[in-house]
């Protein structure tokens, strides 16, 4: 049968619920696609039945076994506040002058952890990508303005902790999408250092937060019509366009096949809207995944949002013009 998920959806996915046309997840049929989550609600966990993880191991195992490697500098504050923090990932071959991929992790700003998050850890570092997963203050303790913030002053960090980086790539996934592309309105002038931004990877994100007022999720947000049109990068580029500080610099726009309506819209009108703003951006709907095996997919050494060490890579090639 073709449905709604009921029992085995994330609770940030409930909500969704009061917008059907909009945030409902779907799966796509049983008797195609037998995959769905599973909770385990011992210990509060979420694992994804899915060809990517065969082991249906959760993100939190897969964090603590990059972790376990001991190639990794741990809890490092980016800022004063207690959330400030974030963990870097290392290859073996330890250098400067390495790519960096960052990532925002999703979770509708206010569920989600750096410590369930480093799935796509070891696939990177193979290739001798360092990777850096963030930590933000979520709702309601985090405003939206304060996350903002706080993505921009890691990306800062990252850039005078190791200036001579050969490339920092922003990868963020539904609400962390959302993060890294805020950092394309960013005026790193203000922070005394400009990034060296060589590509995004927005996976399944939320460019326009008007919609989310309309639901229950935006109880703990409180955000207001001003603070959602602040905060929305689809908004902003569309109102008042903005150059890319690099031309060079590429986005990756990406949905998956069995994301909700909403998703696919609010992805395919930010992409339109980057291309007509000029920047080198790209599109493309990943096949049979919904919006959480996506993040699976992450794992995977020959996915394309783990490709950034490889050169010349499938991941550059597929977003030139």
């Amino acid at each position: 049968m073709t449905g709604r998920w009921r029992w085995w959806v994330p609770a940030s996915c409930l909500s969704w619920w009061s917008s059907p046309d909009l945030w409902t997840c779907r799966l796509p049929p049983w008797s195609q696609s037998p995959r769905r989550w599973r909770r385990n609600v011992k210990w509060k966990k979420w694992t994804v039945e899915s060809p990517a993880n065969p082991e249906n191991l959760s993100t939190k195992t897969v964090t603590k076994r990059a972790q376990a490697t001991g190639r990794n500098l741990l809890d490092v504050p980016y800022g004063d506040g207690e959330a400030e923090k974030l963990d870097i990932y290392f290859p073996e071959a330890v250098s400067e002058a390495l790519p960096f991929l960052v990532f925002f992790h999703g979770g509708y700003w206010q569920s989600g952890s750096k410590d369930s998050s480093a799935f796509m850890v070891s696939p990177l570092t193979a290739q001798g990508v360092a990777v850096v997963i963030v930590a933000y203050d979520i709702a309601p303790k985090g405003t939206l303005d304060q996350m903002v913030d706080q993505v921009t002053q890691s990306i800062v960090f990252v850039q005078k902790q190791y200036p001579g980086n050969q490339g920092i790539y922003l990868c963020g996934h539904s609400a962390g999408a959302h993060l890294a592309a805020m950092m394309l309105l960013a005026n790193w002038t203000e922070h005394g250092v400009t990034p060296n931004l060589k590509g995004f990877f927005l996976v399944s994100g939320i460019y326009d937060l008007e919609p989310v007022m309309h639901t229950s999720e935006n109880a703990p947000l409180l955000t207001t019509l001003e603070d959602a049109q602040r905060n929305s990068p689809q908004w902003r580029l569309k109102t008042a366009p903005t150059q890319p500080v690099d031309p060079a610099c590429r986005i990756l726009v990406t949905v998956g096949q069995h994301d909700s309506p909403e998703f696919h819209r609010q992805s395919r009108e930010f992409y339109q809207t980057l291309r007509r703003g000029g920047w080198k951006a790209s599109f493309e709907e990943l096949h049979d995944v919904d919006h959480f095996e996506i993040l699976w997919n992450l794992t995977q050494k020959d996915y394309v949002l783990t490709q950034v060490g490889r050169v010349p890579s499938p991941w550059t090639e597929r977003v030139l013009p």
